[in-house]
């Protein structure tokens, strides 16, 4: 796991003092180009990690730390467990890694290191494209929930206005594309997502968080709740087999072929949040497939179909009646 390699990174320039990522990719038995991007990471996260250029050049650990870790900051500490922390919640053995380095850190260090390291879970599961860059507020509020105080901040859902909202915020989630904030807002568990945060403000007050929180069984409520109304209008249809994958583009996971059945045709399962969902996503392919259920879905099928005529017919005549459907895509 990447939690356990980038402690061995660190390790190795504690050891060593400076070495190339070639040497080091030979020492841990990933590519150069991994090696690379580790030390990348670490450097972009804070901890003192700098390339040195030029002949007998390579990678340093500034600032004098030792094998122990002791000479590392507060700051860089918290960041190297913010950067690490994650995959402990999927990997035994960057718990045990975890573990060690806590024991390693200066006495002083240890509560932000370890607030830090269960502050941000990462799920891979499919809800959008990967995420590109961290958001701007990020540093803002890992430090609020290392240091536990309550956030101010103002918000914009999608469907109002921006209003402000103090939040006692318990962890992170990069899922994807997209961070959330996981809190509590009057004892209960609140979600927001970071790129709808116009701003966040730490308070003076402390923050209330319970003393069993567990991050990882928090947003399996959240991602079980989400996809239940994700999920809930479901279609069945019979398609052209061409046009499954299109379909699967279309829904994503949401659209899962059942069964092949005579040559060229396929049943589909379809779900979304809503049934008019459904309906503006099948309208496209609408030559090339018939909805099985619910009969709901295809009177509104006829509905967008009608509508699709009448506003597109030749002016001052019927629309004219196709002399052929296309050929379905292969």
């Amino acid at each position: 796991m990447r939690a356990d390699r980038l402690v061995a990174v660190l390790l190795t320039l504690q050891a060593r003092g400076r070495v190339t990522a070639a040497q080091l990719a030979d020492e841990l038995e990933v590519s150069v180009a991994t090696a690379r991007r580790d030390l990348e990471a670490l450097s972009a996260a804070g901890i003192p990690v700098y390339p040195q250029a030029g002949r007998g050049g390579g990678w340093q650990l500034l600032g004098g730390a030792r094998t122990d870790l002791s000479g590392l900051s507060s700051s860089e500490a918290r960041a190297l467990f913010l950067l690490v922390g994650p995959a402990a919640s999927v990997a035994p053995e960057a718990k045990a890694a975890l573990r060690k380095l806590v024991r390693a850190l200066p006495e002083t260090f240890r509560t932000d290191a370890e607030a830090a390291a269960e502050a941000v879970v990462i799920d891979p599961g499919e809800w959008g494209r990967p995420a590109r860059e961290r958001p701007e507020l990020l540093p803002v509020l890992e430090a609020a929930i290392v240091e536990r105080v309550r956030l101010r901040i103002r918000y914009a859902a999608w469907n109002r206005e921006p209003a402000d909202r103090i939040v006692d915020p318990w962890g992170l989630v990069q899922k994807q594309e997209h961070w959330y904030l996981l809190g509590g807002v009057d004892g209960a568990e609140r979600t927001y997502r970071v790129d709808r945060m116009l701003d966040a403000v730490p308070t003076d007050e402390p923050a209330d968080r319970p003393d069993d929180l567990d991050l990882v069984e928090v947003w399996e409520r959240v991602t079980a709740a989400v996809e239940q109304q994700r999920a809930a209008a479901t279609a069945t249809v019979i398609v052209d087999s061409g046009v499954v994958a299109l379909l699967h583009t279309q829904f994503g996971q949401r659209a899962v072929a059942e069964a092949h059945l005579d040559p060229g045709r396929s049943r589909v399962v379809v779900t979304a949040p809503t049934e008019a969902i459904i309906a503006r996503g099948l309208a496209g392919w609408a030559e090339f497939l018939e909805v099985v259920e619910p009969e709901s879905l295809r009177r509104e099928l006829r509905r967008l179909g009608a509508a699709l005529v009448a506003r597109n017919a030749p002016v001052g005549d019927a629309a004219p009646a196709p002399d052929s459907a296309p050929a379905p895509p292969t």
